[in-house]
C-alpha cells in the first residue's frame, strides 16, 4: 500500500510537470485560424496544438500597365504548431510542405510553374492579460522567418516582425478581436522594407458547435510601389469537442493590390 501511495504520488508530480492536465481543467479551446487575425490567448502549458490548412488557393490577376497576369498558387497542408512553454507563454512553429505557383502571362501567351517547399517561422506568443478568462485579452507575438536557401518559392531571406493582438467580449453573444502589427520583409525586388498590418473580426457561435465570423484585413508596405491590400473574410467553424474544430472560409480582395480571392479548409486539434 506504501509502494502504491508512492507511485501514484510520482505520477502526479510528472503530470503537473508535463501539463498532461484532466481535460476539465483546461481553457476553452482557441486558435489563430481561421480568420487572419491573431488571438492573444495561448495553449495551456505542457499541451501542443496543431492549426493546419488541408489546402488553400489564391488567385489573383493583375492587368496593371495594359498586361493580363494571373497568378494561382496551392498551399499544401501549411501548419502552425504551437506548443504551451508556461501558462502564458507559447511557441509556435510555422511552414508550408509544399507551395506550387503557376504564373500565366496571357497577353505574351506563357505559363511558368513553380513549386517546392516554403518557409520556416518561429513565434513566441505571450498573454499579459485575459488568458484565464475577463472581458477583453491582450498578448505580445514577436516573430521571425528563417533564412533558408532560396528556392522558386522563397526568398532565402531572414524576416521578422511583431504583432500586437487583441480580444473583446462583445454583447449578444459577439466577440471581436484585431491586430496591429509591424514587420521588416523583403519586397519582390528582395528590397527591405517596412510592412504594416492591420485587422478586425467579429464572430458568434450560432450553435454550440457552428460558429462564424466576418473580418477585415488590411496590410501595405514602405516600397515606392506599394498599394494597400484590403480584404474582406468570412467564415465557418465546427466544434467536434473540446480539442477538435474544423473550419472553412474564403478571403476576398477588396482592392486591386490584393489577391481576388483565396479559398481554404482546415482544422485545430489539441493535444
Amino acid at each position: 500500500m506504501i509502494m502504491k501511495g508512492k507511485i501514484t504520488i510520482l505520477l502526479s508530480v510528472l503530470a503537473a510537470l508535463t501539463g498532461n492536465l484532466r481535460a476539465e481543467s483546461l481553457r476553452a479551446l482557441s486558435t489563430d485560424r481561421p480568420d487572419q487575425t491573431e488571438s492573444p490567448f495561448t495553449v495551456d502549458a505542457g499541451h501542443a496544438q496543431l492549426e493546419m490548412d488541408l489546402v488553400t488557393v489564391t488567385r489573383d490577376t493583375d492587368r496593371s500597365g495594359g498586361g493580363n497576369v494571373r497568378t494561382t498558387e496551392h498551399s499544401w497542408a501549411p501548419f502552425n504548431l504551437k506548443y504551451g512553454v508556461t501558462a502564458d507563454t507559447g511557441l509556435h512553429l510555422m511552414f508550408d510542405p509544399l507551395v506550387r505557383v503557376e504564373t500565366e502571362d496571357r497577353v505574351a501567351g506563357t505559363t511558368q510553374r513553380e513549386s517546392g517547399a516554403g518557409d520556416v517561422t518561429i513565434r513566441l506568443k505571450h498573454n499579459l492579460w485575459g488568458n484565464d478568462g475577463g472581458p477583453t485579452a491582450f498578448g505580445l507575438l514577436p516573430w521571425v522567418k528563417l533564412p533558408l536557401s532560396g528556392s522558386e518559392v522563397r526568398n532565402g531571406k531572414t524576416e521578422f516582425g511583431l504583432i500586437l493582438p487583441y480580444a473583446v467580449e462583445l454583447s449578444g453573444g459577439w466577440g471581436m478581436g484585431a491586430q496591429v502589427g509591424i514587420a521588416r520583409v523583403r519586397d519582390d525586388n528582395l528590397e527591405t522594407v517596412t510592412s504594416g498590418v492591420v485587422s478586425v473580426v467579429c464572430g458568434r457561435d450560432v450553435t454550440d458547435s457552428l460558429g462564424v465570423y466576418l473580418e477585415i484585413f488590411a496590410q501595405t508596405d514602405s516600397g515606392p510601389d506599394a498599394h494597400w491590400q484590403v480584404q474582406f473574410d468570412c467564415g465557418l467553424t465546427y466544434v467536434v469537442n473540446a480539442n477538435l474544430q474544423f473550419d472553412a472560409g474564403c478571403n476576398f480582395g477588396v482592392t486591386k493590390a490584393a489577391p481576388d480571392w483565396q479559398p481554404f479548409v482546415g482544422i485545430s486539434r489539441r493535444f
